[in-house]
């Protein structure tokens, strides 16, 4: 801009871009009409005139300051060796132009000024520049710019030096042979007058310079000598450079005379003819005066090879208006005859317009094509965004001038591709996720070990951290092929961020705002192509939730719909239209893959029907477990959620279409109730399966578990965490809009979830229990783990050491033992843990759930007790009955102590819950007796008390139940003298059993209550 400013101030030659009034000094110019037709008429004169043969020297001479890099030119056109700029002569700056323009002072709006600042100008002002430019200069910085100016000097000393001297042999030459001509002017070819007293003047350039001075001044001293000295010959006469004989021509001007007389007679009809000249002069001045329409059609081919599409536009709209102009000119002349120059001028125009026309036919079809195959080319191989390529296509189209609607052409073949877009990979995806789900469905089913490989993995990693060892490489590689296609569709990197682009440039049409940056073209004639009609804004309206629809049945068929059975496809794919995305730029990676070159004649065979849950689902990999699922699952909905979000908020189908809202609240749905229903029975099966955890290893957390407890918490607590996101779709991006897309799970999905969670938790520990029933198997049993098989072969006493002591996990009791430990983890802590998280996460009450899973905790853990001690309840039963049925129990006197039977029991008692079978054993057994007399009757009691006594720890209430049943049993048979007898034996009786507790008390000090101060003391320590 600032160029732009100081051209207009030298052109016109005034100091301000704003004067009040016209320079005083201008007014003796003449105007620009004037000027133009004096410029004109010389241009005739120049076209007429003989060129001299010094052309070249003056053309040399004229553009001598071309030479000069930055020179200018004055107002009147006169150029001068003052340059625009320079750099600071004292070094400190490389512009003294915009170093004073940061100092404020406004040289470049004054050329003057200007000029007493620059050191090339005649008007440079020291003074001036020193105290402007190097106001603030110090001494030190003015004596290294004197260095710098010295140093400057010196090198164009040295260049001119160099100068003089390499050419200094051709100044000698050049003075030799101007001073023999200058003799020969002088004295007219006779010798030169010798004057003894006349001092030789030394050779110099100021001789040279005066001689041509001094050569008018000394002509009347050159008419008072001889004119030629009497030895003089003719010849000499004939060449001397006088009047008289021509200036040295007189010779040869006869003959020259006598030449071009005899030419003109043999070649003037061949080269004469005024007419033929006039004509020649007519066509010149023609070519001459449109020679710029004449080259058009050279520069418009220029411009379309190097694709300066500005220059173009520029050329082609002067060939419009130079064709317009002459058709013009023929409408006025109408019957009347043309003139020669008008007659030329039709001719050009004629000639160049069919030309021009031609080209641009060819280069507007090109440019028709680049614009419809746009969207073909992908983003790396463009140079910028696509967006700005198809306005700048059809900017140029609409300056060029063209019939059709370039926008809506655009916006025609954007529907095109976008429509074909959606359908080819929706259907190849689809297609190529049915070839792998039939590989792993005919493949084999994965081992025990490995399932328990991947259940267990939760415990050492989170399900978002490692995804990759949730489940085998086949099935985690399908589940990313299913993500991938679903982003692929409804990601905005994806097809549905190309369609929510296309609507927003559509809106953007419709509502004029882009239009704003597009031209009218020549003469406003593309305006029109500005508006779209309301018929075409309907059908745009109309495409857009087309595309809306087709993205939305694709996803709602992938999760809605059975396993494809036709994968022809792959086979035989359609070719593409030219408006068709190329299959290789939508899948690169899968076109190179040997899986999908499959050979038609021997297709994947169909998967096999066992009756699994996952054949009716194409979104479920088999053999998948519910971790892998719940992990996936949950990230799908999230992108089916918010492509149905995004999709509900373009504005045709938000304010048009409220159909399609329905199907894309019923995609979200469907999508989330099949996902759930699939994921229930992945989960129910893996539930099954948990107990393939079971290593019998402790935990390093709680020695007295196994890890059990901690995998089945990770497990349950991964999947209802999951089931949380898929049935909420928190991971969905929700957008603002009329109604809500995605809509709160229905109660139905929610008690299937309930259930399930009660039955997974049943099954679960089922499965624990039957752990600790089953014996452990050799390694090809499927009960066998990994760590069993690595211990050794030994079965019956297979040990594993960990934690604090060794386990023997061979020994049914040990297991029975370990389960009976993390039953009570699972009661205590894990149960009410993942019941808390339920309620949480459904915001929904397990009361009656919490207290059924308690009373089945309570049932297994009563079954598993009985398992575990039914083998010494037994024992029990034996010991009992035999010293009951001894014949010497019953006493012939008093009893003195109790019978070896009851010490054999105690042994073998373990806990309060046999005391309760002892009680009953006994109930029992006394029942067998008819009748008792005294001293049965005191043995019997003396029996009973004796263990309660020594049991009194374990005493419950339903032993104690059990012992007054038994008093009452031996009192209903019992006589009333035997009865009242017992009464007075009662004291001693007390002694006796107090005597007999003391004899016992080492050997039963095990079934001792601790002292208060003893167990507090153990609880400290330990």
């Amino acid at each position: 801009m600032e160029d732009l400013d100081r051209k207009v101030l030298d052109f016109y030659g005034i100091s301000t871009l704003m004067p009040a009034t016209w320079p005083s000094e201008k007014n003796d110019k003449t105007d620009d009409s004037d000027s133009e037709r004096e410029q004109q008429q010389q241009q005739k004169k120049k076209i007429n005139r003989r060129k001299s043969r010094y052309e070249a020297l003056e053309r040399a001479v004229s553009t001598r300051s071309s030479i000069l890099a930055g020179s200018e030119k004055s107002a009147s056109g006169v150029s001068n060796l003052v340059q625009r700029d320079e750099p600071d002569p004292l070094g400190s700056s490389d512009s003294v132009v915009r170093a004073l323009k940061d100092l404020g002072v406004p040289i470049q709006d004054d050329t003057r000024l200007r000029n007493r600042f620059l050191l090339s100008s005649t008007s440079f002002s020291p003074a001036l520049f020193l105290s402007q430019m190097h106001a603030n200069a110090d001494t030190q910085s003015l004596l290294s710019g004197l260095d710098v100016l010295s140093r400057s000097i010196d090198q164009k000393s040295a260049s001119l030096k160099v100068l003089v001297e390499s050419n200094f042999e051709r100044f000698v030459r050049a003075k030799a042979t101007i001073d023999n001509v200058y003799k020969e002017m002088k004295y007219r070819g006779a010798e030169p007058p010798t004057t003894p007293t006349s001092r030789a003047r030394a050779h110099s350039r100021h001789a040279s310079r005066s001689s041509f001075r001094g050569s008018s001044s000394g002509a009347p001293n050159l008419g008072a000598a001889p004119l030629l000295s009497p030895g003089l010959g003719d010849s000499k006469k004939k060449n001397a450079l006088v009047k008289e004989s021509d200036y040295g021509v007189s010779g040869i001007k006869g003959p020259l005379l006598d030449v071009s007389a005899k030419a003109e007679d043999v070649w003037g009809p061949a080269l004469g003819g005024r007419e033929k000249e006039e004509n020649l002069k007519t066509v010149s001045t023609c070519l001459e005066r449109y020679k710029e329409y004449i080259e058009t059609s050279s520069n418009i081919a220029d411009s379309i090879r190097r694709k300066d599409y500005d220059a173009l536009v520029e050329e082609y709209g002067r060939a419009r208006k130079f064709a317009d102009e002459t058709k013009k000119l023929v409408q006025d002349l109408g019957s009347t005859p043309p003139s020669e120059t008008q007659t030329y001028q039709v001719l050009i125009a004629a000639r160049m317009w069919y030309d021009v026309e031609e080209q641009m036919q060819l280069f507007k079809r090109e440019i028709w094509r680049r614009l419809t195959l746009l969207h073909n080319v992908t983003k790396t191989d463009t140079r910028g965004p696509t967006q700005d390529q198809h306005m700048e296509l059809i900017s140029l189209l609409l300056e060029l001038g063209v019939e059709d609607n370039p926008i809506w052409v655009w916006l025609l073949s954007r529907y095109d591709y976008l429509k074909g877009k959606i359908s080819l990979v929706g259907d190849r995806a689809k297609v190529e996720i049915e070839v792998l789900r039939r590989r792993l469905a005919n493949a084999d089913k994965p081992s025990s070990q490995i399932l328990a490989s991947h259940l267990r993995s939760l415990s050492r990693h989170s399900v978002g951290s490692r995804p990759s060892g949730l489940d085998t490489s086949d099935v985690i590689e399908l589940w990313e092929k299913m993500v991938s296609f679903l982003s692929s569709l409804l990601s905005a990197q994806g097809v549905l961020g190309e369609v929510l682009e296309f609507w927003q440039t559509v809106d953007s049409f419709i509502d004029g705002r882009a239009q704003k940056s597009l031209p009218t073209g020549y003469n406003d004639e593309s305006r029109e192509h500005h508006r779209l009609s309301t018929q075409g804004t309907l059908d745009l309206r109309k495409a857009t939730i087309e595309l809306v629809d087709m993205i939305r049945a694709h996803v709602f068929e992938f999760f809605a719909s059975a396993p494809p059975e036709d994968i022809s496809l792959l086979f035989s794919p359609l070719p593409p239209s030219p408006g068709s995305p190329m299959p290789g730029q939508l899948s690169p990676t899968n076109a190179r893959d040997p899986r999908f070159q499959l050979d038609a004649n021997n297709p994947p065979p169909p998967s096999p029907r066992r009756g699994e849950s996952w054949e009716k689902f194409a979104f479920w990999p088999p053999a998948s477990n519910s971790i892998s699922g719940v992990h996936y699952l949950s990230k799908m909905l999230g992108i089916v959620g918010t492509g149905a979000a995004e999709m509900a908020s373009v504005a045709p189908v938000s304010q048009d279409d409220t159909k399609q809202l329905e199907l894309l609240k019923t995609l979200v749905s469907v999508s989330r109730e099949r996902s759930v229903s699939c994921l229930l029975a992945a989960w129910n099966k893996d539930a099954e399966n948990i107990k393939l955890v079971e290593d019998w290893q402790r935990s390093k957390e709680m020695g007295d578990v196994t890890c059990m407890p901690a995998t089945f918490a990770a497990f349950e607590g991964a999947l209802l965490g999951g089931i949380q996101k898929i049935l909420y779709v928190s991971e969905a991006v929700a957008k603002s809009g009329p109604g809500d897309i995605i809509l709160a799970p229905q109660a139905k999905l929610l008690q299937m979830v309930r259930s399930q969670y009660v039955t997974t938790l049943y099954k679960a520990l089922s499965g624990m229990v039957e752990n600790a029933e089953r014996p452990v198997k050799k390694a090809e049993d499927e009960w066998t783990t990994d760590i069993d098989v690595s211990i050794g072969s030994s079965i019956d006493r297979a040990s594993v050491i960990a934690g604090k002591g060794t386990i023997d996990a061979g020994d049914r009791n040990v297991r029975m033992l370990l389960t009976l430990s993390n039953l009570q983890a699972l009661r205590s802590q894990v149960v009410p843990n993942l019941n808390s998280q339920f309620e949480t996460a459904f915001s929904v009450k397990l009361t009656d759930e919490s207290k059924t899973i308690k009373d089945v905790l309570g049932q297994i853990d009563a079954r598993l007790f009985q398992t575990y001690t039914r083998p010494a309840v037994e024992t029990l039963r034996k010991i009992i009955r035999a010293g009951f049925n001894d014949p010497g129990w019953a006493p012939a006197n008093k009893p003195t102590e109790a019978k070896p039977y009851i010490y054999e029991a105690l042994l073998s008692l373990v806990l309060s819950f046999l005391l309760e079978q002892i009680s009953r054993e006994l109930l029992e057994v006394f029942k067998s007796r008819p009748k008792y007399d005294l001293g049965a009757l005191m043995q019997a009691t003396l029996d009973v008390e004796f263990v309660a006594q020594t049991l009194s720890q374990y005493t419950t209430e339903k032993a104690s139940a059990l012992q007054s049943e038994i008093y009452a049993m031996l009192d209903s048979k019992t006589d009333n003298q035997a009865r009242n007898k017992l009464q007075d034996e009662l004291p001693g009786m007390r002694e006796l059993l107090k005597r007999l507790r003391d004899q016992s008390k080492t050997e039963f000090a095990c079934f001792k209550k601790p002292r208060r101060n003893q167990t507090l003391e153990r609880t400290a320590t330990g």
